[in-house]
C-alpha cells in the first residue's frame, strides 16, 4: 500500500509540475519507483525461493526419512487444552505461507493437468507425520515397485504412535492391507479389529445357523464324498437340534462313536461334521458364491472365535476361507469381513499348522506378489511371508499312508503305533524340520508340503465312498501342484512310504501331457524314505479284524502281488534311467509295531531298492525313517547334502 501511495504522489507531481521542471522530476520519480519496486520484487523473490527450497529440503522423502524417525524418543500424550499454543509471528507467517504455496501448487496442477508433486503433498502436516503420509501415498502409487517398497517400509516402522498405526489402518487400500499381513515384521496395530458380527436370529444358535448354511448350498452335481459329508452333517445336526429341544440323542445315526450319554449333545462334533461338508463345498467356485451370499463369512468368523480351544475346528474354517480366496471376485468380501486381521494374527502363531493355513489363505489373497494359487492340501512351509530373497528351486514333501503334511516331517519323538490311534495324536506340532532346519540352511528354496486323506481300512475311512487309487490321487495332486507353479523352477521330490509311489506315478503322468512337460524338465532329484517299490507285507499282517475284513484300496495296492505296482515300478525305472534323475533311497532296519500283537518290517530292504541311486539302511523303524532326531543326525545331513548337490548349479545361478 505504501508503494502504491508513493506511485500516486509521483504521478500527481508529474502532472502539476511546470514544463521546465517536468522533465527532471519525471526521470527522478521513475528512478525512485524502479528503486523501490525492484528492491521489493528482488527481496520477495529471494524470500519465496528460500522458503520453497527449505520446504523441499524438509519434506523430500529419501531412504533416510524412516531411519530419522526411528531416532525420535518423544512419547505422544493426548491432552485437552483450550489455550492455543503461541509460536510467534514468524512461525505463524511461515505456516500461512506454506498453506498459500500449497493452494497455488494445487491450483496450477489442476489447471495444467499435471500431477501434484509429492514434495509438497504434506506442506501443512506436522513434521513427525510426514513420513507416514508419504508412505501411505506411495503405497497407492501406480508403480508396482514403489508400492512394494512403501509396504516394506511400513512393515518395518516400529517407532510410530498408536494413533498413527490406527490412522494408516483406516486409510490404506485392500492391497496394502494384505501386503502388511504377509510382511514378517508388521505390527499388529496396523490391523483394525473385525467388524461387529450381526446378531443371531431369535431362538437360534450357531449350530443351527451352520446347518442352515449347509442346507442352502446346491445339492446337485456333487461327487459322492460331498454328498456323503453333507447328508451326514445334516442328519447329525437334526438329531442334535432335536435333543436340544427336549428329545433324545439317537444312537442309530452315524454319530455312534461320539454319542456317549443322553444328557449331553456333542455339539462340537456336529459342527465338525457340518464344517467338513462345507470344506468340500468350498472347493467348488459356485458354492463359494453361495457361502458368501448367505452370510457364511460372518458365521464362520463367529464359530472361529467361539472355538479358540478347538484347533481342528479353526483349521477347517481356515481351509474354507483359503478355498474361497482362490476366487478373486470374493477377495473384497473376505477383506471387508475382517478375515485378513485374523489371518495376520494366525500367521504369527508358533503353531506350524495354524501359521501354515493362514499363510495359504493370505498367499491366495496376495495378487501383488504371488502368481500361484494354493489349493486345499498344498501348504508352503517356506517362505510364508513376502521376501526379497529370490526363490531358485522347489522342494516338495509328499507323505505316505496315515501321514499328514506336518506331523510326518516332525522330529523323531516317542514311539508311535501304526493304528487308528495315530490319528488321535496331538493337534499341534511345534517342530517341522523342513520349515526350520531346511529353510534356514537353504533360504533360496520354496518348501511345499502336501496333504491328502489315507486310511488302513475302509471301516475307518473319512469318506467310505472315496476309494481313490494311486493313479487317481496322482492326477489330483499333479493338478494342484501345477496350479501352485510347480514346474516353473528346478524341483526336488521328497517322499515317505506310499508318497513315493505317488511321486513316481505323477512323473509318469506328467511325461504324457504337453502342458506338464516343465515338471519333467525341471526335476533334478528324488529322495525316497522307505518306499515299497516292490510292495509291502502290511496288507498280509492286518491284525485288527476291521483291517483284515475291510482293507483300504491303498493297502491293497501295496501288496506284493499287485500288478499295478509292478507295472508302475517297471515303467518308472526305465523312465528315470532315460531322464538320468538323481535318486537317493533310505530304508528302515527296525520293525514297526502293527497293532498290539505283531512287529514287522513294513518295507524290507529289497522292496526299498528302486534299482538306481544309493540305498542307505538307517537304524530306525518305518515311522521314524523320515524324522531325524536332531539337526546333525546323519539322516538330515545326508538329505541336505543330496539337495545341495542336485541343485548346485541352480543355486549358484
Amino acid at each position: 500500500m505504501s508503494l502504491a501511495a508513493y506511485c500516486i504522489i509521483c504521478c500527481r507531481r508529474l502532472g502539476t509540475s511546470t514544463p521546465s521542471s517536468k522533465k527532471r522530476t519525471y526521470w527522478r520519480d521513475i528512478r525512485n519507483i524502479i528503486k523501490f519496486t525492484g528492491s521489493l520484487i528482488l527481496g520477495g523473490s529471494l524470500f519465496l525461493t528460500y522458503e520453497i527450497l527449505a520446504l523441499k529440503k524438509s519434506l523430500t522423502l529419501d531412504t533416510q526419512v524412516v531411519e530419522t524417525e526411528k531416532m525420535k524418543s518423544y512419547i505422544y500424550v493426548h491432552t485437552a487444552s483450550n489455550r492455543k499454543e503461541s509460536h510467534g509471528i514468524a512461525w505463524q507467517a511461515r505456516k500461512e505461507l506454506h498453506k498459500a504455496v500449497r493452494k497455488i501448487l494445487a491450483a496450477s496442477a489442476k489447471l495444467l493437468q499435471s500431477p501434484f508433486a509429492d514434495t509438497f503433498s504434506t506442506v501443512d502436516v506436522e513434521d513427525h507425520e510426514c513420513g507416514m503420509w508419504l508412505l501411505l501415498k506411495a503405497s497407492k502409487s501406480e508403480d508396482r515397485t514403489t508400492r512394494l517398497e512403501a509396504v516394506q517400509a511400513m512393515s518395518e516402522a516400529h517407532h510410530w504412535h498408536d494413533y498413527q498405526y490406527r490412522t494408516v489402518a483406516q486409510a490404506y487400500d485392500p492391497r496394502t492391507l494384505v501386503g502388511l499381513a504377509r510382511s514378517q515384521n508388521s505390527d499388529l496395530r496396523f490391523f483394525l479389529p473385525p467388524p461387529r458380527l450381526p446378531p443371531l436370529k431369535e431362538d437360534s444358535s450357531t449350530e443351527e445357523e451352520l446347518r442352515q448354511l449347509l442346507a442352502s448350498l446346491p445339492q446337485t452335481e456333487l461327487d459322492e464324498c460331498i454328498q456323503y459329508f453333507t447328508s451326514l452333517a445334516l442328519s447329525e445336526s437334526s438329531q442334535s437340534l432335536a435333543a436340544q429341544k427336549g428329545g433324545l440323542w439317537c444312537f442309530g445315526g452315524n454319530g455312534l462313536p461320539y454319542a456317549e450319554s443322553f444328557g449331553e449333545v456333542p455339539s462340537a462334533t456336529v459342527e465338525m461334521f457340518c464344517l467338513e461338508a462345507i470344506v468340500k463345498h468350498s472347493e467348488i467356485s459356485a458354492h463359494c458364491d453361495n457361502i458368501k451370499a448367505n452370510g457364511g463369512l460372518q458365521l464362520l468368523q463367529r464359530l472361529y472365535q467361539l472355538h479358540k480351544d478347538y484347533p481342528k475346528v479353526q483349521r477347517n474354517i481356515m481351509r474354507v476361507i483359503g478355498n474361497m480366496a482362490l476366487n478373486e471376485h470374493l477377495h473384497s468380501a473376505i477383506v471387508h469381513s475382517g478375515w485378513v486381521t485374523i489371518m495376520a494374527e494366525a500367521l504369527k502363531s508358533q503353531h506350524i499348522m495354524e501359521a501354515s493355513h493362514a499363510a495359504r489363505t493370505l498367499a491366495n489373497l496376495d495378487r501383488e506378489t504371488v502368481q500361484e494359487k494354493y489349493q486345499d492340501g498344498v501348504y508352503v512351509l517356506h517362505p510364508q511371508h513376502r521376501t526379497s530373497q529370490p526363490i531358485k528351486a522347489d522342494v516338495l514333501f509328499i507323505h505316505g499312508l496315515m501321514g499328514a503334511a506336518f506331523k510326518t516331517w516332525r522330529q523323531q519323538d516317542t514311539e508311535q503305533v501304526l493304528t487308528e490311534k495315530a490319528l488321535e495324536d496331538e493337534d499341534r506340532y511345534t517342530t517341522c524340520w523342513p520349515k526350520t532346519w531346511l529353510a534356514r540352511d537353504c533360504p533360496a528354496l520354496r518348501i511345499i508340503s502336501v496333504e491328502y486323506d489315507t486310511s488302513l481300512s475302509d471301516w475307518r475311512a473319512r469318506c467310505p465312498m472315496e476309494r481313490k487309487s494311486i493313479a487317481f490321487r496322482s492326477n489330483e495332486l499333479l493338478r494342484k501342484l501345477r496350479a501352485a507353479g510347480v514346474g516353473d523352477r528346478p524341483i526336488i521330490w521328497i517322499s515317505h512310504s506310499m508318497g513315493g509311489l505317488l511321486v513316481k506315478k505323477m512323473l509318469l503322468e506328467a511325461s504324457k501331457k504337453p502342458e506338464m512337460s516343465t515338471v519333467i524338465k525341471n526335476t533334478r532329484g528324488i529322495i525316497f524314505y522307505s518306499v515299497p517299490h516292490h510292495g509291502s507285507r502290511l496288507a498280509e499282517y492286518s491284525v485288527n479284524i476291521r483291517y483284515l475284513l475291510f482293507p483300504s484300496l491303498e493297502v491293497k495296492e501295496l501288496s506284493k502281488d499287485s500288478p499295478a505296482l509292478k507295472t508302475l515300478q517297471d515303467d518308472f525305472l526305465e523312465f528315470a534311467k532315460d531322464k538320468k534323475f538323481q535318486v537317493l533311497n533310505f530304508v528302515e532296519t527296525q520293525p514297526t509295531s502293527i497293532g498290539s500283537m505283531i512287529k514287522l518290517h513294513v518295507v524290507p530292504e529289497e522292496s526299498a531298492d528302486l534299482g538306481i541311486g544309493d540305498l542307505i539302511p538307517v537304524d530306525v523303524n518305518h515311522l521314524n525313517i523320515c524324522k531325524p532326531k536332531k539337526k546333525d543326525a546323519f539322516l538330515y545331513q545326508r538329505t541336505l547334502q543330496f539337495i545341495r548337490e542336485s541343485l548346485a548349479k541352480d543355486l549358484e545361478n
